[in-house]
């Protein structure tokens, strides 16, 4: 029932294959692309390249969140590099319905990514075509944020729009998702749990034994929530 999807972004850059296979083999089930481009967020990180550098290496689901703008050109070169699901932000998309369709047209799995002041009146006209809605519970750009807590209260209104929709759409969540408040988070409606400098520890350790226990952990806390 819930996902847990590792943000490379905090893992260690130097040794990343080995980062994305001892994640998966502690038990994470989604890998999560986070690619800024220094212009729609204040931060610049990571391509396509390394996208199709680690897709050989694992059969884990790769996530790729864009915070680049314009987002359709770069869409292709995404799904040619084996991405699974593309999320993009509506402001970074002139139209949205369009870069919903194109993600479709290249095989990927489509989704929408909402900032803590971006409406989720956006979904109104597309939840035929959304297969994930990310709420960002930190601004983007920079790992390392505490969690905002109003994103709750997004995440019931996305829950309830999914309910309504009776279409199978993941609820995802992105930003000081820890120990401490996955259990939350869950009650609120979330199925996916993207985590970053929680679990890979902004890159300091790289002991695969390390993401066992707080994997465990953090399954622990989504235990109480499914009782």
């Amino acid at each position: 029932m819930y996902k847990i999807a590792p943000s490379i972004l905090s893992a260690n850059f130097a040794k990343l294959g080995e980062e994305v296979i001892n994640v998966i083999a502690s038990g994470a089930d989604i890998i999560h692309f986070d690619v800024m481009d220094n212009h729609y967020v204040p931060n610049l990180t990571i391509g396509p390249l390394v996208c199709s550098a680690i897709r050989p290496i694992t059969q884990a689901v790769i996530d790729v969140h864009l915070m680049v703008k314009p987002v359709d050109r770069i869409i292709p070169d995404f799904a040619k590099a084996g991405a699974n699901i593309i999320s993009f932000h509506p402001e970074a998309s002139e139209h949205i319905d369009r870069t919903l369709s194109l993600i479709k047209e290249n095989g990927c799995k489509a989704g929408l990514v909402f900032n803590p002041g971006t409406p989720l009146s956006y979904l109104d006209h597309v939840m035929d075509k959304v297969d994930l809605i990310l709420i960002m519970s930190v601004n983007p750009g920079f790992g390392g944020q505490k969690f905002i807590p109003d994103a709750l209260n997004k995440l019931r209104t996305a829950r309830q729009k999914i309910n309504d929709s009776g279409r199978d759409i993941m609820l995802e969540i992105d930003g000081g998702v820890n120990i401490n408040n996955i259990a939350e988070i869950a009650a609120a409606g979330c199925d996916t749990f993207v985590a970053g400098s929680a679990l890979y520890g902004a890159g300091k350790d790289t002991d695969p034994h390390r993401y066992d226990s707080i994997i465990a952990a953090l399954r622990a806390e989504l235990a109480k929530v499914s009782k």
